[in-house]
């Protein structure tokens, strides 16, 4: 597998989770599955999502956890649960949602994405009173697959706004 470490992400993770998260936001989607995001959208986006300060107060969410994946002190990888937000007619704030599971391009293979969501899961089931949810783009056949081996099922669809451009999204559910 990898000689990566899982462990929760702390405050000084925020500046190099931003720029993580912003990488490989552009590899997955922008590069990978091409995407036609208008330029000024897919700006507007990585900067509110992906700016130190937005990840610095994301990390500080009550009911909130982050986890990351390290080697050699640099992060490959990571992982945000917390209150559902998804907006599905039977979801509630106190279920939990996965809201990111984000594998870097060099660290894609390694299995981190799977161990990432495993301890992603096991702390959501501690932390709710109903269902687990996950949004994912409906292109993403990848995650799709990987989230119904760990026992999800399509409960809905909606828009994921990046900037103007909405991206089309399947709502999981397990539970």
């Amino acid at each position: 597998m990898t000689d990566a470490r899982i462990r929760p992400a702390r405050p000084d993770d925020a500046a190099a989770l931003g720029v993580l998260g912003r990488q490989t936001f552009i590899d997955t989607f922008v590069t990978g599955f091409a995407i036609p995001y208008p330029e000024a959208d897919l700006t507007a986006f990585l900067d509110a999502s992906f700016a130190e300060a937005t990840i610095a107060a994301k990390l500080a969410e009550p009911g909130a956890a982050w986890w990351v994946a390290e080697r050699e002190g640099a992060l490959l990888a990571f992982a945000n649960a917390g209150p559902n937000t998804l907006p599905h007619p039977e979801a509630q704030s106190s279920h939990m949602e996965l809201r990111r599971l984000y594998v870097g391009r060099g660290a894609q293979g390694l299995g981190l994405g799977t161990r990432l969501l495993e301890v992603s899961l096991d702390w959501m089931e501690a932390n709710t009173d109903g269902p687990l949810w996950i949004g994912v783009w409906s292109g993403n056949e990848k995650a799709q697959k990987l989230y119904t081996a760990h026992g999800f099922g399509k409960a809905g669809e909606y828009q994921y706004p990046v900037g103007k451009w909405l991206d089309d999204e399947f709502i999981l559910r397990r539970g």
